[in-house]
């Protein structure tokens, strides 16, 4: 018996690269992103909220972990995305720096954005992640489940 792919062959099965505006568009229309960090003992992933600022991604944090391992190091950030309509997906990754913001104006510029905790807890320190790359892209999106699983 022939084996098949499952996978098209054809242009159309190709992702799409995204523009830099494209990408930067997406980010800005997303809520929860995930922030990639190295520690000691390998990778770590963490979901955050955030706000996009002048072609920034800046996160409110406590002290721990995800602050230590992010503090002034090189992290990944991305958000990625699905239209339930069209059957296709999204990513966009930036890759770069973060720093945390200590500039007393600049803070009190930040702190008029939608950067509120999400859960209990101090949070802060306000970190600016600083791409040096933006990457993203759109893909159709074979088999699965094309609708939100409930209601009908």
């Amino acid at each position: 018996m022939e084996a098949t792919s499952p996978v098209p062959s054809d242009a159309s099965s190709r992702a799409e690269e995204l523009t830099t505006s494209q990408a930067w568009s997406l980010v800005r229309e997303s809520v929860v992103g995930r922030l990639a960090v190295l520690r000691d003992d390998g990778p770590d992933l963490f979901p955050v909220n955030f706000a996009v600022d002048h072609g920034t991604v800046v996160i409110r944090t406590a002290g721990g972990a995800k602050y230590e391992a992010a503090h002034h190091a090189p992290v990944a950030f991305e958000v990625d995305g699905y239209d339930v309509e069209r059957g296709r997906a999204w990513s966009v990754v930036l890759r770069g720096k973060a720093m945390e913001v200590v500039d007393t104006d600049e803070v009190i510029d930040l702190m008029t954005m939608p950067l509120l905790p999400w859960h209990r807890g101090v949070k802060p320190h306000l970190l600016r992640l600083v791409p040096s790359t933006v990457t993203g892209r759109r893909f159709e999106v074979l088999g699965g489940v094309r609708t939100p699983r409930g209601g009908e």
